[in-house]
């Protein structure tokens, strides 16, 4: 445990850098292999789109970074946060840091998200994409990305989490995000067995349906506890799904212009 702490106390950005491009590599060759739905759409086009927004996405979580370090290092110092508040064995503090991370920093910005007919804005685009797959994982407006920044700032606080901790939670984040996303197809009884506890690709796959109430439902990206825990858990076959939104039916989808202007777009509607 000691030394999984030393590695994230001070993971080089190269790493960083690296388990997000090793994740959406290994995904990418799986889907191959193993797809849900055979897409008649050019990959490696549609890969470029929607890595443009990781890079954004890596960009606000760049410039949040001293901000986010700043606090962790306030707060884990002077006691500040859940962590500090009862004594608990290193597992347990581990267990309720990612707990609590994906609480505030997932489940309930999506949540929100929404919710807020501004932010939701922001997150159509990437509801927008109408082939999921792991590259869709990132696929977020740079205002989306600094919504989930801000959050993420705010479970830190609310914890007093060490940054070793924010590092891993960052990182195990990506690679589920990558996973619930990819385009593979599971056998049923193991996708079942995987959503007990963590977001498996069937469950989130329902939220990317075009239509409520589907849209509405299974805000998580680790723990499927807390859509369990709040009412939020849906699932249907997915053979019944359509992705994409009915409120951008005919709209490019795919024109990088256009959907950075999207949550500026007013002839857009917000419902969906």
């Amino acid at each position: 445990m000691q030394e999984l702490i030393a590695y994230f106390n001070s993971i080089p950005s190269t790493h960083r850098a690296l388990i997000i491009v090793s994740g959406l590599c290994f995904f990418w060759l799986v889907e191959a292999g193993l797809p849900l739905f055979k897409f008649n759409y050019k990959k490696w086009q549609h890969a470029a789109f929607n890595i443009f927004f990781t890079a954004t996405t890596v960009v606000v979580n760049v410039c949040f970074a001293y901000l986010i370090f700043l606090t962790s290092e306030y707060t884990y110092t002077n006691g500040i946060g859940l962590l500090h508040i009862v004594p608990l064995p290193l597992w347990a503090s581990l267990l309720t840091g990612l707990l609590v991370l994906d609480l505030v920093g997932a489940y309930l910005v999506h949540l929100t998200e929404h919710k807020v007919k501004f932010m939701w804005r922001f997150h159509m685009v990437h509801h927008a994409d109408e082939q999921v797959d792991t590259t869709t994982a990132n696929r977020h407006h740079p205002g989306e990305s600094i919504f989930r920044a801000v959050f993420t700032l705010a479970a830190v606080a609310i914890l007093g989490a060490p940054m070793w901790l924010v590092m891993l939670y960052q990182s195990v984040s990506v690679v589920l995000s990558q996973f619930n996303h990819a385009n593979i197809q599971l056998p049923e009884k193991l996708d079942s067995i995987i959503r007990w506890v963590l977001v498996s690709p069937n469950m989130h796959k329902v939220h990317h349906h075009y239509t409520r109430p589907e849209t509405d439902t299974n805000y998580g990206n680790i723990f499927s506890i807390w859509d369990r825990l709040f009412g939020t858990y849906y699932y249907v076959p997915m053979q019944q799904l359509h992705y994409g939104l009915d409120v951008l039916e005919g709209e490019p989808t795919q024109n990088l212009l256009k959907q950075l202007k999207l949550p500026f777009n007013r002839a857009i509607k917000t419902d969906e």
